[in-house]
């Protein structure tokens, strides 16, 4: 299975875990599981590189949980804080691929759905239908910010290289002139280190340009 796939079944659990939380008897300790799941962003934080894939998937999975529990404990759709889920959703286009803004609205719209009592009126179906219109814009956040990265990545390795190249071709003239200078008997010689210097410059010049 690709990475896409395997982060949004990992999501699409957490959320109906998240959903499920608040109809158990853990419900009561809720203050301090939160907690609890603070302390592990802390130290995967600490612990874990920041920016490495797995570091990613437990923030985006403590983030979830944190979120639709807290929606899902103070009323679901007519929780006050449901505007959390629309910050949640920018969030998982960031940390993980921006496929899975979609993934994740579709579980959380049927669970909304599901857990929204008969007989309630389209108004208060509102803020369901409002994730449909926010999806598009987390995934296209999560794609500008994933083109981003890579094109940092391709500059650094860019100037890694003409680093590379521009110090090769300076110490090779900066050879020549040390031999010329060493070996130096007359006109012959001066002309080399004069060329060398000449190529130097402009290469230096060329690289500022650049």
């Amino acid at each position: 299975m690709t990475k896409e796939i395997i982060h949004s079944l990992i999501l699409i659990a957490t959320i109906v875990l998240a959903f499920i939380f608040p109809k158990t008897n853990l419900a009561n300790y809720e203050l301090q599981i939160t907690a609890g799941l603070f302390v592990i962003l802390y130290l995967v934080k600490k612990l874990v590189v920041s920016q490495s894939s797995s570091s990613r998937l437990i923030e985006s999975v403590i983030f979830t949980l944190i979120i639709v529990g807290i929606v899902n404990s103070t009323g679901g759709v007519n929780s006050l804080f449901f505007f959390l889920i629309y910050f949640l959703l920018f969030s998982l286009s960031l940390l993980l691929e921006p496929i899975i803004s979609i993934t994740t609205t579709i579980t959380l719209v049927v669970f909304f759905l599901l857990s929204v009592p008969q007989g309630q009126n389209w108004k208060n179906l509102l803020p369901i239908i409002s994730l449909a219109f926010i999806t598009p814009f987390a995934m296209f956040l999560g794609e500008e910010y994933k083109r981003s990265e890579k094109l940092e990545v391709k500059s650094e390795k860019l100037q890694e290289d003409a680093f590379l190249f521009v110090s090769l071709l300076l110490k090779n003239h900066l050879k020549n002139i040390k031999e010329a200078v060493e070996n130096f008997v007359g006109d012959h010689e001066l002309d080399i280190i004069k060329k060398s210097a000449s190529r130097m410059e402009k290469l230096i010049e060329k690289f500022e340009k650049s």
